[in-house]
């Protein structure tokens, strides 16, 4: 009979034989579980642990540490274009006491504001309103007054932008230029060449100042129409004699026509220098302006309209120059060889809202620059019979509805319908135009003496191309697209670039003023922090354009390069 050790010895056994088995069953099926997978997927697991290994430490380390970053801006401004828009932004900002470089490609700042006759509602003189501003604007000690140049580059960001504007020769020197005429005088071919500020109305001499009150005050040489210019040589001189000319005038000697041509000989000041060269001059500002204004719709664009075809068919920015007293007819309405006309008809809408023409939009000054006109007619012209031809009467802003009362009051006659053609009125110097008045529901046929054009506005000439050098987007109507039409009308997507003005859309004169100094508000901002954020670009993957190539090899087979 066994002790009672030996039963306990028994039973260590046993259990040390039941552990022995458990261990080789789990090592038989851990070797069935690895026959089961797949041949390399143990390769593959752990390449892929380390690929996410690598992508979160790349994450961890560089995409984790992404943040706002902030820089010194430059206390300068730059503002592009010289209109009335352009104009308030760039005072406000020199007020400030920042320093403004004001861009302007024409000779001469103002805008189309200074084109004009009269303004509405009030029938202020536009050019007794706007003269004190274009002195200040010249005077001003903080603004660097660029006329006659365009913005050629632009890079960097907000607080610092780097800019390359070129100046283009004036061939006359502006700090010593007075703006006396008597180089304008003598010139040989004086009154050849339309004047652009006139539109076409007027002519000028290939060296001219655009207008009596232009700021600067000084003559410019079109290099274009000038013959010294253009063919290097005017009457006997040539350009080699011109300069050695001015040298000798300079050391008070006399100087025949033969050395130099008449406006070098008359300048008493020697301002004019036919050798000056086109210079880039580089800015570094902390924001931008764009202000570039507008161009009228070419009434061309509705060849039914018949304009440039009869002499009696202007648009209504050729009609502010015969009404102003500065212009071709010193006021009186004289259009070429006609008389004073007895029967006139004004045509709203030619241009805009209309998707044949391109220009779906509404101009929004149209309706109610009609209404100046026909009332500045009728005040000049007592005994003529004014008909308007509008579509829609938007008399929208402060006082324009009861200006538009007050017009109608006074004896014209407002007739709902758009015209459909003009043709002339055989034997006659009067034309004919048809139309439907769509509140009688009859077609009409009015003659008339004079067809004044209500051209919508378009983007000024040359726009698309800054706004795409900066990186700003357009809207489908080519204007500059602001950030958010309402609640941030004068910011752009790019930071540190803001938009005022007909650049924006279409607007008259106090929406424009407004907005510019809104954009000069936003900018001041900018500057009188001194500081900047600026958001670091990350690299992002475009998915879609993506062609899922390995190497430049394949994708050159790829795309069959």
């Amino acid at each position: 009979m066994a002790t009672e050790a030996e039963a306990d010895e028994e039973k260590v056994k046993e259990a040390e034989e039941v552990e022995e088995v458990k261990e080789a069953a789990e090592v038989k099926d851990a070797g069935k579980a690895k026959d089961t997978k797949k041949p390399g997927s143990e390769t593959e697991e752990a390449t892929r642990h380390v690929m996410e290994s690598i992508r979160d430490s790349v994450e961890k380390s560089l995409l984790g540490q992404i943040e706002e970053k902030e820089v010194d801006v430059i206390p300068e401004a730059l503002v592009i274009g010289g209109g009335i828009a352009g104009m308030y932004a760039a005072l406000d900002i020199a007020d400030a006491g920042f320093k403004v470089h004001l861009v302007e490609r024409l000779p001469s700042i103002g805008g189309h504001m200074a084109q004009l006759d009269k303004t509405f509602p009030t029938l202020d003189c536009s050019a007794c309103i706007l003269t004190p501003r274009l002195v200040d604007v010249g005077a001003h000690p903080n603004i660097n007054l660029m006329s006659y140049s365009e913005v050629v580059g632009v890079e960097g960001s907000i607080g610092n932008f780097k800019v390359k504007v070129l100046k283009k020769a004036r061939f006359v020197e502006e700090d010593t230029c007075t703006g006396c005429s008597t180089c304008e005088e003598v010139c040989r071919l004086k009154g050849r060449f339309p004047n652009e500020f006139d539109v076409g109305l007027m002519k000028r001499a290939p060296i001219y100042r655009p207008f009596p009150f232009a700021i600067p005050a000084v003559y410019t040489v079109d290099a274009e129409t000038c013959l010294m210019q253009k063919k290097g040589k005017c009457g006997k001189a040539t350009l080699e004699s011109t300069v050695e000319a001015v040298k000798k005038k300079e050391r008070g000697e006399e100087v025949t026509k033969n050395e130099a041509p008449p406006c070098v000989i008359a300048c008493d000041t020697m301002s004019i220098r036919h050798d000056m060269k086109d210079e880039i001059v580089e800015l570094n500002v902390g924001g931008i302006i764009v202000a570039t204004g507008y161009d009228i719709i070419e009434p061309e664009c509705m060849p039914e309209y018949k304009y440039g075809v009869y002499p009696n068919i202007v648009n209504g920015l050729e009609f502010e120059r015969y009404s102003s007293a500065s212009g071709p007819t010193m006021g009186k309405i004289l259009v070429g060889d006609l008389p004073e006309p007895k029967d006139a008809v004004f045509l709203s809408c030619v241009g805009s809202r209309n998707s044949q023409t391109g220009y779906e939009y509404c101009s929004r000054v149209c309706c109610m620059y009609l209404a100046k006109q026909a009332h500045l007619l009728e005040e000049k012209v007592p005994d003529c019979n004014i008909t308007v031809l509008y579509q829609d009467v938007r008399a929208f802003g402060k006082g324009f509805e009861e200006f538009y009362d007050r017009v109608k009051s006074e004896g014209l006659s407002y007739r709902r319908g758009l015209a459909s053609e003009i043709y002339k009125k055989p034997g006659s110097n009067r034309v004919v135009v048809r139309a439907e008045d769509t509140m009688l529901g009859e077609p009409i046929e009015l003659e008339a003496d004079l067809v004044i054009l209500g051209v919508g506005l378009k983007p000024s000439e040359g726009t698309d191309k800054l706004l795409e050098m900066m990186g700003v987007p357009q809207t489908s109507d080519n204007f500059a697209k602001e950030a958010h039409p309402k609640l941030r009308p004068v910011d752009t997507d790019v930071a540190g670039v803001f938009v005022t003005g007909c650049a924006q859309g279409p607007k008259d004169i106090p929406d424009s003023v407004a907005q510019a100094k809104g954009a000069a508000g936003a900018l001041l901002s900018i500057l009188a922090r001194g500081k900047a954020k600026i958001n670091p670009t990350v690299v992002e993957m475009e998915e879609e354009m993506c062609i899922g190539t390995k190497s430049l090899v394949e994708m050159a087979e790829n795309i069959g390069a």
